[in-house]
């Protein structure tokens, strides 16, 4: 039996419905119910993100709201979830470096006037699975531009090259 440390209150781990063979490192109440984190991915209170798919999350003080903000797929919008959280603990730090932890590679194609795209090489973080791509563009550019579209696919390409040479 786990004994909460003198003065400290006893926290029980919220139910997340966390995979079996992960374990459940930090979590925080929300407006929409827990959220937690494992080694290997975010417990939202509606689904299981891994990191590799979370692009970036932050956490407000002013208005105690949680964005976090998934990979998006080419030309559709990102899913974005905000919940409120008053105080989000070590949530919040384990947020931030298993996102960072995932990021392989980030490479910056400018496309027109000051604006441009990364191309940015994902690895889960058990490491079982090939790297997965992703693009995020600036403010202003368009997905369907012929000249977006291939100024991302010359930005992949030279990415890839420097992390899969061969």
């Amino acid at each position: 039996m786990r004994l909460p440390l003198p003065g400290r209150p006893r926290r029980d781990t919220p139910d997340l419905g966390v995979r079996r063979g992960e374990r459940l490192l930090a979590w925080s109440d929300t407006s929409l119910g827990p959220v937690g984190g494992t080694r290997e991915a975010l417990y939202l209170p509606d689904r299981r993100v891994p990191w590799e798919e979370v692009q970036a999350a932050h956490w407000d003080r002013d208005s105690t709201a949680l964005v976090v903000r998934e990979v998006g797929t080419w030309g559709e919008p990102q899913p974005v979830h905000r919940l409120s959280v008053a105080e989000p603990g070590r949530l919040l730090e384990l947020v931030r470096e298993r996102v960072s932890a995932s990021v392989v590679l980030t490479r910056h194609v400018p496309v027109v006037g000051g604006r441009g795209l990364r191309v940015v090489a994902r690895r889960a973080a058990a490491g079982d699975r090939a790297l997965t791509w992703a693009y995020e563009l600036d403010e202003g550019l368009d997905p369907d531009d012929p000249g977006v579209r291939e100024a991302a696919e010359r930005g992949l390409a030279a990415a890839r090259a420097e992390v899969e040479p061969g």
